[in-house]
């Protein structure tokens, strides 16, 4: 019997492409919101508020130029010819909508478990050569959900490679250490609970994105893309390596800069270098990730895969237009933070979770704290440092393992990134939509997730 759950997606739909805000417009409420609160709920001032809230607004410049990194050199790795022909090869294959609405999701999730960052660029490029194959072979696909599908699959984002609190908690010297220690990665992203419930949510998602298609005469398909330029709309990347043409009509012989700026050596040198030294890190440490070895190890990627130094050049330059949102709004986000931790609103977000919590249940409260905090602060780092005190002295009161309190967090961290319109700035610079077309077909998703992400912190328990 065929399972249309296309109903249920259309109120959310509805919803979103009339009220949902530009995430810029979001970013200034949640501001907003949280001078309100701060003002109106705690003993701050509103020149407190105001100091606060300013002193604030530069907190998070270091993991600023962290993600930044991580968003370019995902995207570049993922806009490298090898990537890109995988890409295609694999978009040609469904031969219905819902397969092709759950293979995005897979490439989507798949990549993210990776890097979140290269998960939204895989999705984005996905979606787009998914819905130009289709409408080659005579497949009409409802292009606002196959990027809803690709942004869909970014759900199990913390539970993969990049994964920020874990990594930042298994880095040595990180803002807890002195009152937890380190817990390697291996009791966190890599502990068989995590991976297990990261492939059933992964696959829940990819079956539910294929279920939600609306009626033939609501489809909008992909427009035609211009014939010039890049295939994606959004690479402007040359076919070419670099100047060779001078007058468009005669070739010049290149120049010895030309032949040094296009010879492939000199970037796989400088990629076997970064790959040296990651083995030698592993091999002295184990398997002891941190989020800069994670960026190193997409930068190593893209440098061997690149055509040449200028190519990778140029693949950066064009990836540079993703990371121009974040910078906005990052500033304004470390001000919403700042408000939070310098007044008691910390207290009333977490300790209140913490208050009815058990140790079976407390992964599950920091879960569903943090997809509440995450609302505020869309970044893991940023929430593990409003969150992890908190948590972590919860857990030593109620003897739970520590590796539980820090998967809730970075649960529901990538929980509520599906009503966060954020994360989807990277991902809608690409495909050329905005948040309103997708998101209601993400509110649907996110309740999915609610059942399977907490239900799974349940299972696990106190550790």
């Amino acid at each position: 019997m065929r399972l249309d759950l296309d109903r249920l997606a259309r109120p959310f739909v509805v919803l979103s492409e009339r009220y949902y805000p530009d995430p810029f417009v979001f970013a200034i409420a949640l501001t907003a919101a949280a001078f309100a609160l701060a003002i109106g709920v705690t003993s701050t001032s509103p020149l407190e508020a105001l100091a606060i809230w300013g002193g604030g607004l530069t907190g998070l410049l270091a993991f600023t130029t962290q993600v930044g990194l991580t968003l370019v050199c995902a995207h570049a790795l993922a806009h490298t010819d090898v990537v890109r022909r995988a890409i295609e090869r694999v978009a040609a294959r469904p031969a219905t909508p819902p397969q092709a609405y759950a293979l995005v999701a897979l490439l989507a999730g798949g990549a993210s478990l990776l890097a979140g960052a290269l998960g939204l660029v895989v999705g984005a490029l996905s979606a787009l050569a998914v819905a130009e194959q289709g409408r080659r072979r005579g497949l009409r696909l409802h292009f606002p959900l196959l990027v809803a599908s690709a942004y869909s699959g970014f759900l199990i984002w913390h539970m993969g490679y990049s994964g920020s609190i874990p990594l930042l908690v298994a880095t040595p010297g990180h803002m807890l250490e002195s009152s937890m220690g380190l817990v390697p990665i291996t009791q966190t992203t890599f502990s068989a609970a995590n991976l297990a419930l990261a492939g059933v949510t992964l696959a829940a998602t990819a079956f539910l994105c294929s279920r939600l298609e609306p009626t033939a005469s609501a489809i909008v398909e992909l427009p035609p893309r211009p014939t010039s330029g890049a295939r994606d709309g959004a690479s402007a990347v040359p076919a070419s390596d670099g100047p060779g043409r001078r007058d468009g009509a005669h070739a010049d012989p290149p120049t010895p800069g030309e032949r040094l700026d296009r010879a492939r050596a000199l970037s796989v040198g400088l990629g076997v270098l970064l790959l040296a030294y990651l083995v030698a890190w592993f091999a002295e440490r184990g398997f002891a990730l941190t989020f800069d070895l994670m960026n190193w190890s997409f930068l190593c990627a893209g440098l061997l895969a690149a055509r040449s130094p200028r190519h990778y050049v140029d693949l950066i330059v064009d990836a540079s237009r993703t990371v121009g949102p974040v910078i906005l709004m990052y500033p304004l986000y470390a001000g919403v933070m700042a408000l939070i931790t310098g007044t008691e609103l910390v207290g009333l977000f977490s300790d209140g979770f913490v208050a009815i919590a058990s140790p079976r249940t407390l992964g599950f409260w920091a879960f569903v704290s943090g997809g509440l905090v995450n609302v505020f602060v869309p970044s893991g780092g940023g929430q593990w440092a409003v969150q992890g005190p908190v948590f972590i002295e919860a857990a030593k009161e109620l003897g739970v393992a520590f590796r539980v309190v820090v998967l809730g967090v970075a649960y529901g961290d990538q929980w509520t990134n599906l009503i966060q319109p954020f994360w989807t700035l990277p991902l809608l610079a690409i495909v050329g939509l905005d948040a309103r077309a997708i998101m209601g077909y993400c509110f649907v998703v996110f309740a999915m997730g609610f059942v399977l992400l907490g239900g799974g912190l349940l299972l696990i328990g106190a550790g």
